[in-house]
């Protein structure tokens, strides 16, 4: 028997197929929910970033927005997990999937926060006089007009942070939750088959990688054709 059929005939169990579907299902969630969460975040520490005041409220809130990039830009995302898991959320009653999920969170909000502040100054400055001019407040003109230009000029950007979310999903199974790597290292311990199991993580990997790419190559054609 060779290591094609060693593998075939470990998959089609039906206990290994629940197991790899339960981690597909908590790789999609923890990419998902990490990218939105760390977009609310990267939308809040971006905007305190560019405001322009002396107030020295503002100031230590400015602060306060680049110790938090700093340090979740400047430490290893094993770390923060293994950190975050062990030293914080020892012992509070939450899911795995959620603690795992919003540590991911907070560690892709500091990346969105440059990304979206970036994706805010290239949008000419007239757009932003021309709403106060109108009558708009501060958060309205952030809101209405220029977030949603500042989101159409980063969304490959975007793009690629969710890809890089999804792929660091494989070291979750350091603290024992179920996901993709954590269900082809058990088949390919139990059938002493390395090779074939992890080749074919792989290509699940790079299936959900494409899938993402075609899916904001189109939202991004159908925002150029909206614009037209």
């Amino acid at each position: 028997m060779n290591s094609w059929q060693i593998f075939w005939n470990r998959v089609k169990n039906p206990g290994t197929i629940n197991s790899i579907l339960t981690g597909l299902q908590n790789t999609a969630v923890i990419a998902v929910f990490g990218l939105l969460l760390g977009f609310v975040i990267g939308c809040l520490l971006a905007t305190v970033k560019i405001i322009q005041s002396k107030n020295p409220a503002v100031k230590g809130l400015q602060y306060l927005a680049d110790g938090y990039i700093a340090v979740f830009r400047g430490t290893p995302m094993m770390v923060q997990l293994l950190l975050l898991h062990f030293a914080v959320f020892i012992g509070v009653k939450i899911a795995p999937v959620a603690e795992v999920s919003l540590i991911f969170g907070l560690n892709s909000g500091a990346y969105m926060a440059e990304i979206i502040r970036s994706g805010i100054n290239a949008v000419d400055r007239g757009q932003t006089e021309a709403g106060r001019a109108l009558g708009l407040g501060f958060t309205a003109v952030m809101l209405k007009i220029v977030l949603p230009q500042a989101i159409k000029n980063i969304l490959p950007t975007i793009g690629n942070e969710f890809i890089s979310l999804l792929k660091e999903t494989s070291i979750v199974s350091v603290i024992g939750l179920a996901d993709l790597t954590r269900s082809f290292k058990a088949i390919a311990d139990s059938t002493f088959e390395y090779f074939i199991p992890y080749v074919a993580l792989a290509l699940i990997y790079f299936v959900m990688v494409m899938i993402i790419t075609v899916v904001i190559r189109l939202i991004e054609r159908r925002l150029n054709r909206d614009k037209r």
